[in-house]
């Protein structure tokens, strides 16, 4: 009964503004929407540190500590990697298996470029990520997401 009395043009701008409203309201749910989507998250950085180096006969044994305290897990994390010598002339190529990774947590692995001694060792070169399995991560995105350091001596880049 209420309608009854107020006058119709006062009732066609309340259901205007009411209009308005939600038309506003969905609009901005929109734009937040599609910045989200423009903005993708940065994956946890997944840090790959040349610890320490020590000449075994005659090859360079390497300590690596993989850093995955913020990530997810992975089945499988396998990296090629390149010693160079000292005048920078890459000497030995070895791909290495560094997985699997548990999740939120850091782990150290030892291997070997064989045939060289760490001495005749100037740098090491993450070449490429062969293999990257586990969650949503494709190869592209774990070389994209891995940082490298050193505390060896010796620099190590990506």
């Amino acid at each position: 009964m209420l309608a009854l009395r107020v006058p119709l043009y006062r009732r066609r701008v309340g259901r205007i503004a009411v209009d308005m409203a939600a038309c506003c309201a969905l609009s901005a749910l929109l734009i937040v929407s599609a910045l989200s989507q423009e903005a993708p998250e940065k994956a946890a950085p997944l840090r790959l540190q040349l610890n320490k180096v020590e000449t075994t006969g005659e090859s360079c044994r390497i300590t690596m500590v993989i850093d995955n305290s913020k990530g997810a897990g992975l089945k499988s994390y396998k990296v090629d990697l390149f010693a160079f010598d000292t005048e920078g002339v890459a000497q030995k190529r070895v791909a290495v298996e560094l997985g699997p990774l548990p999740p939120r947590k850091t782990t150290v692995k030892i291997f070997d470029f064989p045939g060289i001694a760490c001495n005749k060792v100037g740098r090491v070169l993450l070449n490429d990520v062969l293999a990257c399995d586990g969650g949503d991560a494709a190869r592209e995105a774990c070389l994209e997401r891995t940082e490298t350091e050193t505390k060896a001596g010796l620099p190590f880049d990506r």
